[in-house]
Protein backbone atom coordinates (compact mmCIF):
# COMPACT_ATOMS: atom_id res chain seq x y z
CA UNK A 1 0.00 0.00 0.00
CA UNK A 2 1.45 3.39 -0.98
CA UNK A 3 1.70 5.91 1.81
CA UNK A 4 0.97 9.55 1.14
CA UNK A 5 3.46 11.90 2.73
CA UNK A 6 1.69 14.74 4.50
CA UNK A 7 3.40 18.11 4.71
CA UNK A 8 2.18 20.48 7.37
CA UNK A 9 1.27 23.98 6.33
CA UNK A 10 3.57 26.34 8.18
CA UNK A 11 3.40 30.03 9.06
CA UNK A 12 6.09 32.07 7.37
CA UNK A 13 6.15 35.09 9.63
CA UNK A 14 9.58 34.41 11.10
CA UNK A 15 12.79 34.76 9.12
CA UNK A 16 15.58 32.61 10.60
CA UNK A 17 18.83 34.37 11.48
CA UNK A 18 21.81 34.14 9.12
CA UNK A 19 24.19 31.28 9.86
CA UNK A 20 27.95 30.91 10.01
CA UNK A 21 29.27 28.39 7.50
CA UNK A 22 32.55 26.74 8.41
CA UNK A 23 34.40 24.59 5.86
CA UNK A 24 37.10 22.42 7.42
CA UNK A 25 39.88 20.71 5.46
CA UNK A 26 37.85 20.29 2.28
CA UNK A 27 39.46 18.15 -0.42
CA UNK A 28 37.61 17.25 -3.60
CA UNK A 29 38.10 14.96 -6.56
CA UNK A 30 36.52 14.30 -9.95
CA UNK A 31 37.51 10.70 -10.54
CA UNK A 32 41.25 10.54 -9.85
CA UNK A 33 41.80 14.27 -10.42
CA UNK A 34 42.11 16.21 -7.19
CA UNK A 35 40.69 19.74 -7.56
CA UNK A 36 40.82 21.06 -3.98
CA UNK A 37 43.34 20.34 -1.25
CA UNK A 38 42.48 20.79 2.44
CA UNK A 39 40.64 24.10 2.07
CA UNK A 40 39.38 25.67 5.30
CA UNK A 41 37.33 28.86 5.47
CA UNK A 42 34.90 30.40 7.94
CA UNK A 43 32.13 32.45 6.34
CA UNK A 44 30.67 34.65 9.06
CA UNK A 45 26.95 35.05 9.65
CA UNK A 46 25.43 38.15 8.09
CA UNK A 47 28.46 38.94 5.96
CA UNK A 48 29.25 38.72 2.24
CA UNK A 49 32.25 36.52 1.45
CA UNK A 50 33.72 36.73 -2.06
CA UNK A 51 35.60 33.77 -3.53
CA UNK A 52 38.10 35.09 -6.07
CA UNK A 53 40.81 33.55 -8.23
CA UNK A 54 41.53 32.58 -11.85
CA UNK A 55 39.45 30.04 -13.76
CA UNK A 56 40.07 26.41 -12.86
CA UNK A 57 41.20 26.96 -9.26
CA UNK A 58 38.20 25.26 -7.62
CA UNK A 59 36.03 28.21 -6.54
CA UNK A 60 32.80 26.94 -8.07
CA UNK A 61 33.50 23.38 -6.92
CA UNK A 62 34.00 24.69 -3.37
CA UNK A 63 30.75 26.67 -3.63
CA UNK A 64 28.81 23.58 -4.73
CA UNK A 65 30.26 21.58 -1.87
CA UNK A 66 28.70 24.08 0.52
CA UNK A 67 25.18 22.88 -0.26
CA UNK A 68 25.86 19.30 -1.32
CA UNK A 69 25.67 19.76 -5.08
CA UNK A 70 29.15 18.31 -5.60
CA UNK A 71 27.96 14.83 -4.70
CA UNK A 72 25.50 14.85 -7.63
CA UNK A 73 28.41 14.38 -10.05
CA UNK A 74 28.86 10.58 -10.46
CA UNK A 75 32.68 10.64 -10.22
CA UNK A 76 32.86 13.23 -7.42
CA UNK A 77 34.44 12.52 -4.06
CA UNK A 78 34.85 14.67 -0.99
CA UNK A 79 36.76 14.80 2.28
CA UNK A 80 36.33 17.25 5.13
CA UNK A 81 33.40 18.90 6.90
CA UNK A 82 30.95 21.72 6.22
CA UNK A 83 29.42 23.03 9.44
CA UNK A 84 26.29 25.18 9.51
CA UNK A 85 26.34 26.85 12.92
CA UNK A 86 28.36 23.88 14.14
CA UNK A 87 26.26 21.10 12.57
CA UNK A 88 27.75 19.01 9.75
CA UNK A 89 25.52 19.21 6.66
CA UNK A 90 27.08 15.92 5.48
CA UNK A 91 26.30 14.07 8.71
CA UNK A 92 24.73 10.62 8.36
CA UNK A 93 20.97 10.90 8.37
CA UNK A 94 20.90 14.55 7.33
CA UNK A 95 18.87 14.87 4.15
CA UNK A 96 20.02 16.84 1.13
CA UNK A 97 16.73 18.74 1.16
CA UNK A 98 17.55 20.09 4.62
CA UNK A 99 20.88 21.43 3.40
CA UNK A 100 19.25 22.96 0.30
CA UNK A 101 16.61 24.68 2.41
CA UNK A 102 19.19 26.24 4.73
CA UNK A 103 21.72 26.98 1.98
CA UNK A 104 20.20 28.38 -1.22
CA UNK A 105 21.89 28.75 -4.60
CA UNK A 106 21.76 31.30 -7.42
CA UNK A 107 23.53 30.21 -10.59
CA UNK A 108 25.61 31.99 -13.18
CA UNK A 109 22.88 31.83 -15.82
CA UNK A 110 19.38 32.84 -14.72
CA UNK A 111 17.22 29.72 -14.61
CA UNK A 112 13.60 30.59 -13.90
CA UNK A 113 10.95 28.16 -15.09
CA UNK A 114 10.24 29.97 -18.37
CA UNK A 115 6.57 29.07 -18.89
CA UNK A 116 5.67 29.32 -15.22
CA UNK A 117 4.30 32.63 -13.98
CA UNK A 118 6.41 35.06 -11.99
CA UNK A 119 4.23 34.28 -8.96
CA UNK A 120 4.59 30.51 -9.33
CA UNK A 121 8.34 30.82 -9.90
CA UNK A 122 8.74 32.46 -6.50
CA UNK A 123 6.86 29.72 -4.66
CA UNK A 124 8.27 26.83 -6.72
CA UNK A 125 11.09 26.19 -4.25
CA UNK A 126 8.59 25.52 -1.48
CA UNK A 127 7.31 22.43 -3.26
CA UNK A 128 10.83 21.16 -3.85
CA UNK A 129 11.61 21.36 -0.13
CA UNK A 130 8.27 19.90 0.93
CA UNK A 131 6.91 23.04 2.55
CA UNK A 132 3.44 24.41 2.22
CA UNK A 133 2.58 27.97 3.07
CA UNK A 134 -0.87 28.85 4.31
CA UNK A 135 -2.85 30.15 1.37
CA UNK A 136 -3.55 33.43 3.13
CA UNK A 137 0.18 34.05 3.52
CA UNK A 138 1.34 33.07 0.03
CA UNK A 139 0.57 36.43 -1.56
CA UNK A 140 2.45 38.20 1.22
CA UNK A 141 5.41 35.85 0.82
CA UNK A 142 5.64 36.45 -2.94
CA UNK A 143 5.53 40.22 -2.45
CA UNK A 144 8.09 40.08 0.38
CA UNK A 145 10.59 38.03 -1.63
CA UNK A 146 10.21 40.12 -4.77
CA UNK A 147 10.72 43.28 -2.72
CA UNK A 148 13.88 41.84 -1.17
CA UNK A 149 15.13 40.84 -4.62
CA UNK A 150 14.56 44.36 -5.90
CA UNK A 151 11.96 43.25 -8.45
CA UNK A 152 8.55 44.02 -6.95
CA UNK A 153 8.03 47.48 -8.47
CA UNK A 154 8.81 46.18 -11.94
CA UNK A 155 6.49 43.15 -11.89
CA UNK A 156 3.75 43.88 -9.34
CA UNK A 157 1.12 44.34 -12.06
CA UNK A 158 2.09 41.23 -14.07
CA UNK A 159 2.68 38.49 -11.52
CA UNK A 160 0.80 35.94 -13.61
CA UNK A 161 2.82 36.50 -16.77
CA UNK A 162 5.62 34.01 -17.64
CA UNK A 163 8.93 34.42 -15.86
CA UNK A 164 10.71 33.69 -19.12
CA UNK A 165 9.41 36.96 -20.58
CA UNK A 166 11.54 39.03 -18.18
CA UNK A 167 14.91 40.53 -19.10
CA UNK A 168 18.08 38.71 -18.07
CA UNK A 169 18.65 40.91 -15.04
CA UNK A 170 15.03 40.57 -13.96
CA UNK A 171 15.21 36.80 -14.37
CA UNK A 172 18.25 36.68 -12.11
CA UNK A 173 16.42 38.71 -9.45
CA UNK A 174 13.44 36.37 -9.84
CA UNK A 175 15.80 33.46 -9.11
CA UNK A 176 17.00 35.30 -6.00
CA UNK A 177 13.38 35.77 -4.90
CA UNK A 178 12.72 32.05 -5.48
CA UNK A 179 15.72 31.17 -3.31
CA UNK A 180 14.59 33.53 -0.53
CA UNK A 181 11.09 32.02 -0.38
CA UNK A 182 12.33 28.89 1.40
CA UNK A 183 13.92 31.04 4.12
CA UNK A 184 17.59 30.10 3.63
CA UNK A 185 20.16 31.10 6.22
CA UNK A 186 22.94 31.15 3.61
CA UNK A 187 22.76 32.15 -0.06
CA UNK A 188 25.40 30.95 -2.52
CA UNK A 189 25.88 32.95 -5.73
CA UNK A 190 28.00 31.59 -8.58
CA UNK A 191 29.01 34.57 -10.75
CA UNK A 192 25.43 35.91 -10.67
CA UNK A 193 26.24 38.97 -12.81
CA UNK A 194 28.54 37.50 -15.45
CA UNK A 195 25.76 37.26 -18.06
CA UNK A 196 24.23 40.66 -17.25
CA UNK A 197 24.66 44.21 -18.53
CA UNK A 198 26.20 46.91 -16.26
CA UNK A 199 22.83 48.35 -15.22
CA UNK A 200 21.46 44.95 -14.18
CA UNK A 201 24.75 44.19 -12.43
CA UNK A 202 24.42 47.36 -10.35
CA UNK A 203 20.89 46.40 -9.30
CA UNK A 204 22.00 42.88 -8.30
CA UNK A 205 24.86 44.36 -6.27
CA UNK A 206 22.41 46.68 -4.49
CA UNK A 207 20.22 43.65 -3.78
CA UNK A 208 23.19 41.77 -2.29
CA UNK A 209 23.99 44.72 0.00
CA UNK A 210 20.40 44.87 1.24
CA UNK A 211 20.13 41.11 1.81
CA UNK A 212 23.40 40.77 3.73
CA UNK A 213 21.82 41.81 7.02
CA UNK A 214 19.51 38.80 7.06
CA UNK A 215 21.25 36.06 5.08
CA UNK A 216 24.91 35.03 4.86
CA UNK A 217 26.09 35.42 1.25
CA UNK A 218 28.99 33.66 -0.48
CA UNK A 219 29.65 34.86 -4.00
CA UNK A 220 32.05 33.61 -6.67
CA UNK A 221 33.15 36.44 -8.94
CA UNK A 222 35.91 37.12 -11.48
CA UNK A 223 35.19 40.84 -11.26
CA UNK A 224 37.64 42.34 -8.79
CA UNK A 225 35.80 45.65 -8.64
CA UNK A 226 32.63 43.78 -7.77
CA UNK A 227 34.36 41.74 -5.08
CA UNK A 228 35.72 44.95 -3.59
CA UNK A 229 32.31 46.66 -3.70
CA UNK A 230 30.04 43.95 -2.32
CA UNK A 231 32.04 41.78 0.07
CA UNK A 232 33.10 42.03 3.71
CA UNK A 233 35.77 39.36 3.35
CA UNK A 234 37.56 37.63 0.48
CA UNK A 235 39.25 34.31 -0.08
CA UNK A 236 41.80 34.04 -2.89
CA UNK A 237 41.92 30.59 -4.52
CA UNK A 238 44.80 29.48 -6.72
CA UNK A 239 45.82 26.25 -8.43
CA UNK A 240 49.47 26.09 -9.45
CA UNK A 241 50.08 24.22 -12.69
CA UNK A 242 48.95 20.62 -12.32
CA UNK A 243 48.10 21.08 -8.63
CA UNK A 244 44.73 21.18 -6.84
CA UNK A 245 43.25 24.48 -5.72
CA UNK A 246 44.09 25.96 -2.33
CA UNK A 247 43.32 29.20 -0.52
CA UNK A 248 46.41 31.39 -0.72
CA UNK A 249 45.04 34.13 1.52
CA UNK A 250 41.78 35.24 3.08
CA UNK A 251 40.68 38.10 5.27
CA UNK A 252 38.75 41.40 5.34
CA UNK A 253 38.21 42.72 1.83
CA UNK A 254 39.81 46.11 2.48
CA UNK A 255 42.98 44.39 3.67
CA UNK A 256 43.00 41.88 0.81
CA UNK A 257 42.85 44.69 -1.72
CA UNK A 258 44.75 47.38 0.18
CA UNK A 259 47.46 45.41 1.93
CA UNK A 260 47.63 41.78 0.76
CA UNK A 261 50.18 39.62 2.56
CA UNK A 262 51.04 37.29 -0.33
CA UNK A 263 52.55 38.72 -3.53
CA UNK A 264 50.39 36.38 -5.60
CA UNK A 265 47.28 37.94 -4.05
CA UNK A 266 48.60 41.42 -4.85
CA UNK A 267 49.30 40.43 -8.45
CA UNK A 268 45.83 38.98 -8.90
CA UNK A 269 43.72 41.72 -7.30
CA UNK A 270 45.67 44.36 -9.22
CA UNK A 271 45.11 42.59 -12.53
CA UNK A 272 48.64 41.39 -13.25
CA UNK A 273 47.41 37.86 -14.01
CA UNK A 274 44.22 35.82 -14.19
Amino acid sequence: MTQTVQFAEVPYADVPPPATLDAKYISAWFGTRKVLDRVSLTMQAGQVTALIGPSGCGKSTFLRILNRMHELVPSAQLAGEVLLDGEDIYAAGRRITEARQDIGMVFQKPNPFPTMSIYDNVVAGLKLTGKRVRRAEKDDLVEECLVKAGLWREVADRLHQPGGALSGGQQQRLCIARSLAVRPRVLLMDEPCSALDPTSTRVIEETIAELAAEVTIIIVTHNMQQANRVSDQCAFFLAEQGQPGVIVEHGPTDEMFGNPQDPRTADYVHGRFG
